[in-house]
């Protein structure tokens, strides 16, 4: 049996642990000097029997626990609640706890918050797993999505359901985006502008390459610029803003033949000049554009001068609008540079939802 004195008349006796189970160790002075005033009947008189036996056993307690811990951590609560520890002195030894913690190497002294709610964080996870599968999922399968065991998706997934984002099917049990996830994902279509999202990116593109460019809509009478960014590069001033482009001429005029109604073409050539009518495209190439989401014409009406095209679509995948540059090929010495209106107009298009990203162009 260790015995462990304090004073005189005070002494603490671990009768529940023998000898091979608790290390040797020493008690600090100022450990001893308190327990010291606190038992010593001169410094505290009037104190009951009762009130010393009280006392000692929190003071063993906290003893056992300051010293003997990691011995014991499954029991430590069991014994607090045995030795008949009051709440302040329970919360005593709480402090004790942390502090020897907090003097621990590997943590750091203070934590930098990132800012994010982490619920939130993984919430969001388990909605774009959901929107990302082509119908609904089983929970075994959201949580190897979202990197999350059984229970937290479980338990996420309940909470998405009771706030209307996600749904789960009675009979199957499979979870699919509730009527909220789509009430949000409709109001947020209701305010794209897919005109304004490809214009940024044109005037990003102006000043960067050698090319001037804008964003052409599809009128009565053809295709008519109403963004255009000239580039410090290169620019044609004979191209400006509300100019009207040919539809057979173009690659923004054959981008246009390639998706809209022969009929609609039709209307709106007969509208445009005799010197912007020339040769009506072929099916093949228009199935061609059609199939690349790319146009390309050269020395179509300059000589050395290339015109390129690529559609934007909305989320219903229909055109709404085509970006279009011109450029001087000589000027296009790396392949990223030639290919850089595919890149911002894939970019658009993920932005609007718009159907199918722009396949790479390899000529």
């Amino acid at each position: 049996m260790l015995r462990a004195t304090f004073s005189p008349v005070t002494t603490i006796a671990f009768s529940s642990v023998g000898p091979s189970q608790v290390p040797h160790y020493r008690m600090s002075s100022a450990f001893q000097y308190r327990c010291r005033m606190q038992f010593h009947p001169r410094k505290n008189p009037g104190q009951s029997v009762a009130r010393v036996q009280r006392r000692a056993a929190a003071a063993r307690s906290l003893l056992m626990d300051r010293d003997a811990a990691s011995i014991f951590p499954a029991n430590r609560e069991r014994r607090h609640a045995a030795d008949g520890l009051s709440r302040p002195s329970r919360q005593k030894v709480k402090h004790v706890r942390q502090s020897s913690s907090s003097q621990a190497p590997d943590e750091a002294p203070t934590a930098k918050r990132s800012g994010t709610i982490q619920s939130i964080s993984i919430a969001a996870r388990f909605l774009n797993a959901l929107a990302a599968a082509p119908g609904p999922l089983a929970l075994s399968l959201l949580a190897r999505e979202t990197g999350t065991g059984l229970s937290t998706a479980h338990r996420y997934m309940q909470s998405l359901i009771k706030e209307g984002l996600a749904t789960q099917d009675a009979a199957t049990g499979l979870y699919d985006l509730g009527s909220t996830a789509l009430n949000i994902g409709v109001s947020a279509l209701k305010r794209i502008e897919p005109v304004e999202i490809a214009a940024r990116h044109m005037k990003e593109l102006a000043r960067k390459h050698a090319v001037s460019g804008g964003v052409a809509i599809w009128t009565d009478r053809g295709p008519v610029l109403v963004r255009w960014y000239r580039s410090a590069y290169f620019s044609i001033s004979s191209l400006g803003l509300g100019d009207v482009l040919p539809i057979d001429n173009t690659a923004c005029g054959l981008m246009f033949q390639a998706f809209l109604p022969k009929e609609t073409i039709g209307k709106a050539r007969r509208l445009q000049p005799s010197h912007f009518r020339g040769t009506a495209a072929k099916n093949d190439l228009l199935l061609s554009i059609r199939e690349t989401r790319w146009a390309e014409l050269t020395s179509h009406l300059l000589s050395g001068v290339t015109g390129q095209a690529a559609p934007v679509f909305d989320a219903q995948n229909e055109l709404v609008c085509v970006m279009t540059t011109v450029t001087d090929l000589g000027q296009l010495r790396t392949l990223e540079d030639r290919h850089a209106l595919l890149y911002a107009a894939n970019a658009v298009n993920k932005e609007t939802n718009g159907g199918q990203a722009v396949a790479q162009h390899t000529g």
